[in-house]
């Protein structure tokens, strides 16, 4: 049987992320964008409402919702802001890995961390020349004794002047590219990690978005998730878990720029009429509306096959690259709704447009999204 009515249990968790968008994050939400600066204080009032590591099992002092339920809160969070979004639910993408292929002392102990005090942790995938070829990436993790000393940079790392610890991934075997590749959890404070200048970024500036350096860093064996040369199938396996997460952050900023849009196109009068009057906006309007339920919906099929166990690699990736696009696609239209004003930083939409942009390039780009798509209809 299939059913598209949320519960009592999950209206009021909607209901709650909503009330805490309106009132805590669209209030800061010009200046943090406007000033480049990290929302310490609402990620510490989302820390008290239960709105961070969200997704953290209950036994380890998590939230313990589900991938689906994790997605309504995102919308809302991202209606208010993309870039503060990212700061408060940045711990979701770290704490997967660890879900995943974790030990439970290591469960309880990085776990314990993240919930027992508002700090946040980071995810090391990307590399100055390693994106969207992860396989590619430089940085080793050499074994000496009971430890791995790790060399490397990465780079656009969210959050990552903010972080009490990291996720790393890197190579024990470079001659094995990506099943040679393993993950560490890493220390903010091991001797040898340099974080770097927070990047000047077009969007999402609330995300202190930094390089992280890693010279002769040394890591406890003990710090590695799974065995050695698992970390490519745990990274694949986190992002499975992710993208409809991202996806549905592209849902709401797309809703925010369309609700902007709409209420314009109301007030906005040309030739003695509201210009939602004339047929060229009020199509883009609808174009807008059919393209965000389109993509809530490919993200909630998307998060829903994850919590059912089941595989949703392709899915994940119509979600990811089909949200991703659309944002663009909204914000953009929206901004072209507005006119001179949409371009003018007085006004919203602009904000938006710039925010949604860089969700067709992080957790996979909507190119490779293309090609996961293509790999799985061909039988690859």
């Amino acid at each position: 049987m299939i059913g598209f009515e949320l519960s009592d249990e999950q209206k009021a968790l909607q209901e709650t992320a909503r009330r805490f968008a309106a009132e805590e994050i669209r209030p800061i939400a010009a200046s943090c964008d406007q000033e480049g600066r990290f929302p310490t204080e609402i990620v510490k009032k989302a820390f008290e409402l239960g709105l961070v590591n969200d997704e953290i099992p209950e036994e380890y002092g998590g939230g313990g919702l589900s991938i689906f339920d994790h997605c309504l809160v995102v919308e809302e969070l991202a209606w208010g802001c993309m870039g503060i979004n990212a700061s408060i639910t940045i711990g979701g993408l770290t704490s997967w890995p660890i879900r995943i292929a974790g030990t439970e002392e290591q469960k309880k102990e990085w776990f314990g961390r993240l919930t027992s005090e508002p700090i946040l942790a980071s995810y090391c995938v990307t590399e100055p020349e390693a994106g969207s070829d992860v396989a590619g990436m430089k940085s080793t993790a050499v074994k000496k004794g009971d430890d791995y000393v790790i060399n490397g940079t990465k780079q656009w790392i969210t959050a990552g002047g903010q972080c009490s610890f990291y996720v790393v991934f890197a190579h024990t075997d470079l001659s094995q590219k990506h099943k040679g590749m393993s993950a560490f959890v890493v220390d903010r404070d091991s001797p040898g990690l340099e974080v770097g200048k927070k990047e000047d970024m077009m969007g999402q500036r609330a995300s202190d978005t930094r390089q992280i350096t890693f010279t002769d860093v040394v890591v406890p064996a003990k710090n590695r998730l799974g065995a050695e040369g698992d970390a490519f199938k745990i990274a694949m396996t986190t992002f499975d878990r992710t993208r409809p997460g991202v996806a549905i952050g592209g849902v709401g900023v797309a809703r925010a720029a369309m609700e902007h849009a709409i209420q314009y196109a109301k007030e906005r009068k040309t030739f003695g009429v509201p210009i939602g009057s004339h047929q060229a906006i009020s199509f883009m309007l609808s174009d807008m509306a059919m393209n965000v339920q389109a993509a809530r919906l490919l993200s909630w099929e998307s998060a829903w096959m994850a919590d059912q166990g089941r595989r949703n690699s392709m899915n994940a990736s119509f979600a990811k690259a089909f949200a991703a696009d659309m944002a663009m696609k909204v914000t953009t239209d929206a901004v072209q709704v507005f006119g001179g004003y949409g371009y003018s930083k007085e006004y919203p939409v602009e904000k938006l447009m710039r925010d949604a942009k860089v969700l067709q390039i992080y957790e996979g780009t909507s190119q490779i999204q293309r090609i996961i798509i293509g790999r799985h209809l061909l039988g690859g």
